[in-house]
């Protein structure tokens, strides 16, 4: 149940390569094809490439009958350019490895090396590589994908790393820990004229001067309470860049956050009433769409008790303070038929934050979110 030091040299030097060549979500099929080439020599026994995009499942099975316990990790990137004097800093302008999903990915191989010399006694382990995370659109994916049938899980578990917190201090908890959220794109169409007879067309700029602070106040309730929503309005736009034309189009887009799921329903219908009844009163047409849709993550009971067994085995210290979180995360799709949990692992009390442009994944943590993965599997699986 431990790594060489020869292991942590590789996994490290592994997780620095896919550091200096980020992929942004839905284009990681580099990525994808540098974890199944390091994995290779660890013999997994199914290997399942293209789920849902770009996702690789490893499989290691016992032979024997028991459960599935399946471990995510995330292969995207993000569109932020590194600011970093680092030597192994994103080699791909515009792009980098923001948010720590390089050193996710590194933990689970170094899962895949262990499980590679020894087997679980029964049942079979899941190397869940995922793509799309930060979209929202790869969980849903992969779960949609016809082949995860053949890897369904009876648990599901994932970390993510969380500057802020002291290193290598975990943050657990059962119930909610990330909300559900969605992105709200809302479009007003009128009719153009020129800028010296705006009377002849119908001009969307009243609207959304109405529709922008009618929007924030939909949201209500306290953080701590589970019908908590909030709507935070994130771009706006009206008609073209020049001094001619009077607008006839706008969009305003806004990201809607709830505790749970069953809240977002309320919170969709009372920003499109809101939204179309602006947009009829203005003589506006009004079209509405979804997109990067992020369901709540509920951590299980039953799964956190797992983690928090292996926590203690492997004395890695743990609270449930902060928790549960305004982010998102696409975990939560894995909990739909699954006792599934996430922890949050600290990278550091002074370390940058997610998706600053300075951000690297400490990679101190590699053997800690091995550690916790190994023992919480040697535990349900012997």
């Amino acid at each position: 149940m431990s790594l060489t030091n020869q292991d942590l040299v590789e996994i490290v030097a592994f997780r620095r390569a896919l550091h200096a060549r980020p992929e942004i979500s839905n284009e990681e099929e580099g990525t994808a094809h540098s974890v199944t080439d390091f994995l290779a020599d660890t013999g997994p026994d199914e290997v399942l490439t293209g789920l849902g995009g770009h996702g690789v499942a490893a499989v290691y099975d016992s032979g024997e009958a028991g459960p599935t316990v399946l471990l995510r990790a995330e292969l995207d990137a993000l569109p932020i350019a590194e600011l970093s004097d680092i030597p192994h800093r994103s080699q791909i302008a515009g792009k980098g490895h923001m948010c720590g999903h390089d050193g996710h990915t590194a933990i689970l191989t170094a899962v895949g090396r262990q499980l590679g010399r020894q087997r679980p006694a029964r049942g079979r382990v899941v190397l869940m590589f995922q793509p799309a995370e930060e979209t929202g659109n790869g969980a849903a994916g992969v779960t949609a994908d016809p082949r995860y049938e053949r890897i369904r899980p009876d648990f599901a578990f994932s970390l993510h790393n969380l500057p802020g917190t002291p290193l290598g201090h975990v943050r657990l908890k059962e119930g909610v820990v990330n909300c559900a959220s969605r992105g709200m794109r809302i479009v007003l169409t009128g009719k153009t004229a020129h800028s010296s007879m705006p009377e002849t067309g119908v001009s969307p700029m009243q609207a959304i001067s109405e529709l922008m602070p009618a929007l924030p106040p939909l949201g209500s309730g306290s953080f701590a309470d589970d019908d908590f929503s909030m709507l935070t309005v994130t771009h706006a736009s009206m008609g073209e860049a020049v001094f001619g034309i009077a607008p006839g189009h706008a969009e305003v887009w806004a990201t809607l956050r709830t505790r749970l799921d069953a809240r977002m329903a309320d919170l969709c219908g009372a920003a499109e009433n809101l939204a179309r009844g602006i947009a009829a009163a203005h003589g506006l047409s009004c079209e509405i769409d979804y997109h990067e849709i992020f369901v709540a993550s509920l951590n299980e009971p039953q799964a956190v008790a797992h983690l928090r067994s292996a926590l203690d085995a492997e004395g890695v210290t743990h609270d449930e303070a902060e928790l549960p979180m305004r982010a998102s995360e696409d975990f939560g799709r894995f909990g739909h038929g699954a006792r599934s949990a996430m922890f949050f692992l600290g990278s550091g009390e002074r370390h940058p934050a997610l998706h600053n442009p300075d951000y690297d994944f400490p990679d101190d943590l590699i053997p800690i979110g091995a550690k916790v993965f190994m023992r919480t599997v040697r535990n349900l699986l012997g």
